[in-house]
């Protein structure tokens, strides 16, 4: 059963606790790495085996500088090629930071420093129908963050740099090839460099290719995914202004009979504004002007703001599309090349962000050779129903806006004020929108929290769980003085650290590096809950076990562990063996 499908549980609640933190049980792991120093954990990368770099990234997005980044501090050879000039500026339409990111962003050391460059805000605006309110979000971040998306972007890229990622900027890719030992990239290089000269056709190989290179991907292209879809709305116009007077909330949405407008504060006397104007439509390439900014503003909002001095103006329009597989063979596709929506709700840079955090790990763990090729199936299968669902849930929002009559009109602003008035409906929403409340499918038998959000957890001796996460392992949490240190000795203490919980909570947690439950037992005795982990520890981490031997007859079940819907690749985890070995 998709775990999106199950009804969503206050994890946060259940797994806290108010209890006073016991100073004589600490965490057994050295001290996190603190938010200054982002490359704490970077390993140093090996010469790949049989090609050019472990993986090739496509595209410096946010998606793919997250994932580059997560890749690079794991010891993994990263190469990250980017159309774009590295001087270019990236303006683009996201705003809104949800708080699943910033938790994700907290487990990479990054988020105080975004949070205090923007505005925070208690919830979303649907058309100014309604209030989505993120206050009732049992996070650490319980709250909207309203930043441009570049200033997300720099701070991956810095983190990305300093972790040892290789950059190949003006690098167009042209296609690509891949057999069962890997995949070979041809890209036209703006410029000279890397043996190859400005003009020239070069190319690179890899065990592993991630398109993270938007809607319009070379990647998806290459391998001949299909990106079924439609427009949902056309002749959107977006611009970079500076107005007069301030709206009254940093993010304000309003929508009218024949329009709807955004205006969202970059927090610097610049205002981004989105709008669309149904009797004036154009298509894409038809220039957009301020006039036409300003006019779409006062018909949803009453007044223009005194809009003045644009900096950038565009026109675009949206489409609903998805592609119907995330990796063909040792391919892969995430964020916008995978999958796009409206903007409403502002979710589009925020589920890419997770797919990074959902795939990066899984990709270390292989290339590394502590885990099959198969673990990799499951980032289909845990980030496509995601992707789906998003999709539904902001084209809805999309078609409450364009909505025309005015019964239709009533009938909006009478959903908004339920959405408004009832805790738990608004809870529901905001918990699918943020992201706080995506679950992974655990399968039959499975303890009640696997495959669900791991929160904050406090933990014994004053850390958090999002600290301990910062060192890209998992995480084991046990009952105080009760680390099964027998059923550890397996583990190398690259892949897990442990801690105690700081409550009297008997629960024992095996946390995945993206923050989500991999396993939980209830067990009390010592020998039958060691005996659980050491096999959750196997089927997870690879520790006690031979990756390369793996096999379908001998993979975990369903409910701890990802599918085992396509055999593992022999070579590509005998070839990752001998990369960790030289580690």
């Amino acid at each position: 059963m998709d775990a999106l499908n199950r009804k969503p549980a206050d994890l946060s609640s259940e797994l806290s606790s108010d209890h006073d933190d016991d100073p004589t049980t600490r965490p057994t792991v050295p001290p996190a790495r603190p938010e200054s120093d982002p490359g704490a954990r970077r390993a140093p990368a090996a010469t790949p085996a049989g090609g050019d770099t472990d993986v090739i990234v496509v595209g410096a997005g946010p998606t793919g500088l997250l994932l580059a980044g997560d890749l690079a501090e794991a010891g993994i050879a990263v190469t990250l090629l980017e159309r774009r000039d590295d001087t270019t500026s990236n303006l683009s339409r996201a705003l809104a930071v949800h708080a699943r990111s910033l938790e994700q962003l907290d487990a990479r050391g990054l988020a105080d420093e975004l949070i205090a460059g923007g505005h925070r805000l208690p919830g979303l605006q649907v058309f100014g129908d309604g209030t989505l309110t993120a206050g009732r979000l049992h996070s650490r971040f319980p709250f909207v963050l309203i930043t441009p998306q570049y200033a997300v972007e720099r701070l991956l890229l810095r983190r990305a740099r300093q972790a040892g990622v290789t950059f190949r900027y003006g690098a167009e890719v042209l296609g690509l090839t891949q057999d069962a030992d890997g995949v070979t990239v041809r890209f036209r290089a703006a410029a000279d460099g890397a043996g190859v000269a400005a003009g020239d056709v070069g190319s690179l190989r890899a065990g592993y290719v991630v398109g993270t290179d938007g809607a319009r991907s070379s990647v998806r292209a290459a391998i001949g995914l299909p990106f079924p879809g439609k427009a949902v709305v056309r002749s959107v116009v977006l611009a970079d202004v500076r107005l007069d007077r301030a709206p009254d909330s940093p993010f304000a949405v309003r929508a009218a009979r024949d329009a709807f407008a955004l205006v969202g504060s970059f927090g610097d006397g610049w205002y981004r504004v989105l709008g669309w104007n149904r009797h004036a439509q154009a298509p894409d390439d038809a220039p957009a002007s301020l006039d036409e900014v300003r006019e779409v503003t006062r018909l949803s909002f009453g007044t223009d703001f005194g809009m003045h001095d644009a900096r950038w103006i565009s026109r675009f329009h949206s489409d609903e599309r998805q592609a119907p597989a995330y990796r063909v063979g040792r391919v892969f596709v995430a964020g916008d090349a995978a999958h796009v929506h409206s903007p409403a709700g502002g979710q589009g840079m925020n589920v890419g962000l997770q797919d990074a955090a959902n795939l990066s790990w899984k990709l270390a763990a292989v290339v590394r050779g502590h885990s099959p090729d198969r673990l990799l199936d499951s980032y289909q299968e845990e980030r496509h129903p995601v992707g789906t669902a998003v999709l539904r849930s902001s084209g809805a929002l999309i078609r409450l806006a364009l909505l025309r009559g005015a019964p239709a009109r009533a009938l909006r602003r009478l959903g908004g004020q339920f959405l408004t008035r009832l805790p738990s409906l608004s809870r529901r929403a905001i918990g699918g929108v943020s992201g706080i409340d995506v679950a992974y499918p655990a399968g039959p038998g499975a303890h009640r929290l696997v495959g669900r959000r791991a929160p904050d957890l406090r933990l014994a001796g004053g850390g958090r769980l999002y600290e301990l996460l910062r060192q890209g392992t998992f995480v084991l949490v046990t009952p105080a003085g009760e680390i099964p240190r027998e059923a550890l000795r397996e583990a190398a203490t690259d892949r897990v650290v442990t801690a105690c919980w700081a409550s009297e909570r008997r629960t024992a947690l095996l946390v995945r590096p993206d923050g989500y439950v991999a396993w939980a037992t209830d067990a009390t005795a010592p020998g039958a809950r060691a005996a659980a982990l050491r096999s959750a520890l196997a089927r997870w981490t690879g520790a006690g076990s031979d990756p390369a031997d793996a096999s379908p007859s001998s993979a975990p079940s369903a409910s701890s562990a990802p599918s085992t819907s396509s055999a593992s690749s022999a070579p590509a985890a005998a070839r990752s063996a001998g990369r960790s070995a030289r580690r």
